[in-house]
């Protein structure tokens, strides 16, 4: 869930500051801390392969919604655009950055809707962002439009 709502940017960055946080240990001598710093360091080259592939698939998905693909990799400007895809007005960049959970998941639903798709595809955008993003840009949805405009 957390993947789909921090912006994969930041994500990257928690991933690659993890390892050196676990190598950070008084006692070098012991071997398991010695292990402990291995498996810090495939940790945060999985999580750095991870971030690239929901970077890549976000890039995919703005730009069938018609927007630049590159705003996927800048920060709050992807938040602005995210919610310009689904049809909410900018302002709420601010809901997002202040209760990431709660407004993540409503634009998580809001973005498979625009796309074509139900809440269930939404809940797997939320829990396994790194299937469900990249099935998004690179499968077969087409963009039909803001599904949170307002109806006319």
């Amino acid at each position: 869930m957390i993947t789909s709502i921090l912006s994969s940017h930041c994500l990257a960055a928690f991933l690659t500051l993890r390892p050196l946080l676990a190598q950070v240990d008084t006692d070098t001598t012991n071997a398991s801390a010695a292990a402990g710093g291995a498996g810090g360091a495939i940790g945060g080259f999985f999580g750095l392969i991870v971030g690239l592939l929901l970077v890549i698939s976000m890039w995919k998905v703005f730009a069938k919604a018609g927007q630049p693909g590159w705003a996927a990799i800048v920060p709050i400007y992807n938040y602005i655009v995210w919610c310009k895809i689904v049809g909410r007005p900018a302002w709420w960049v601010l809901l997002l950055l202040l209760c990431a959970p709660i407004f993540g998941i409503i634009l998580c639903i809001d973005m498979a809707k625009s796309f074509g798709k139900g809440v269930g595809f939404a809940l797997g955008m939320i829990f396994l962002s790194p299937i469900f993003w990249p099935i998004l840009g690179f499968g077969s949805a087409t963009y039909q439009g803001p599904s949170a405009a307002p109806k006319v």
